[in-house]
């Protein structure tokens, strides 16, 4: 069964196969901006991170969950009748309101839905399953330069299928690469050195309360092992994700591009302009984003900024 007929064949029985599993809530293929040439995309589910901005919502929660497209539900009130557990209910105004606490992923409103606004993100593969997929683009990779880049989420948060999917994929003879946000023990990044040929690795405050704010957590322990990891040897990208009104100060955008600049083995520093795209995800898990009327930079707010990053770091990217 390929990835895209699992993707209609939920079952939380396919955690349990033999060897490790990982849950896994897109693959994406085609990406150009993740790691050099042509690459497929692997994201993980879970992240230890509550950025503001996330464009994926649904990677924040370590767990399958329902997400629903309002706009395409014809509210013919069947997932509400066939719910076993009575966790869809319909209110005074015609929407649906799911009790998330109750379901129990049975799958049944996915599976009756007409409109095909119920689905269910996240499904458990093997990394067979995974390398499998990755590989279907092969030739590509190829003539590229390009390879397979596992994201999230945070991918060390399921780091046994991490590690297994990244040998799976060297003895395939593919690039390797892992986006993360760097906030994982040092041991989680020390075991993967042998398998991962370039660390993505983002940075979203250079000051610690910043970061906090922003994300839930400090940068102590990302920025150390950001500078870990270039002590080892590792090939790395440094991204700044620019969020107005949050990190895209000319102060913060200085320091970041300087402690870039002191990392040995750094092939290059990008920044990555803050777009909507996920907003809509954020209400199909019916969360409020946080986000709102935030507008993005312009073009030459952005060209600024990576000029400024320029003066510090030799090779500066936009959009990966």
């Amino acid at each position: 069964m390929n990835w895209k007929q699992r993707q209609h064949s939920f079952s939380l029985a396919d955690r349990d196969r033999p060897g490790p599993t990982g849950l896994v809530f897109d693959i994406q293929r085609f990406a150009v901006h993740d790691g050099g040439g042509i690459r497929t995309l692997v994201f993980l589910k879970g992240c230890p991170l509550r950025c503001r901005w996330c464009q994926n919502p649904e990677s924040m929660n370590p767990a399958p969950e329902i997400m629903r497209i309002a706009h395409t539900c014809i509210s013919c009130v069947k997932c509400m009748a066939l719910c076993p557990r009575q966790a869809i209910r319909f209110a005074a105004n015609g929407t649906v309101v799911i009790d998330r606490e109750a379901c129990d992923l049975c799958g049944e409103c996915v599976a009756t839905c007409y409109a095909g606004s119920m689905t269910i993100v996240g499904r458990y593969l093997t990394p067979g399953e995974v390398l499998d997929e990755v590989c279907r683009d092969a030739k590509f990779y190829t003539v590229s330069g390009g390879g397979v880049t596992f994201s999230g989420g945070e991918p060390t948060l399921q780091l046994d299928f991490l590690r297994a999917c990244l040998r799976e994929a060297k003895a395939r003879g593919l690039h390797t690469a892992i986006e993360t946000c760097g906030h994982a023990p040092w041991d989680s990044f020390a075991g993967l050195l042998g398998d991962v040929d370039l660390f993505l690795c983002d940075i979203k405050h250079m000051d610690g309360a910043h970061h906090r704010e922003l994300t839930g957590v400090s940068n102590e322990r990302i920025l150390d092992n950001i500078q870990r990891l270039s002590r080892a040897g590792a090939t790395l990208r440094l991204r700044l994700p620019l969020i107005p009104g949050a990190n895209d100060s000319e102060a913060n955008v200085t320091a970041t591009a300087r402690f870039a600049a002191g990392l040995p083995h750094l092939q290059g520093f990008d920044i990555l302009p803050y777009h909507r795209l996920g907003e809509s995800k954020w209400r199909q898990l019916d969360r409020p984003y946080p986000m709102t009327g935030v507008a993005p930079h312009t073009r030459a707010e952005v060209l600024a900024r990576a000029a400024l990053a320029g003066e510090y770091v030799p090779t500066v990217g936009i959009g990966g």
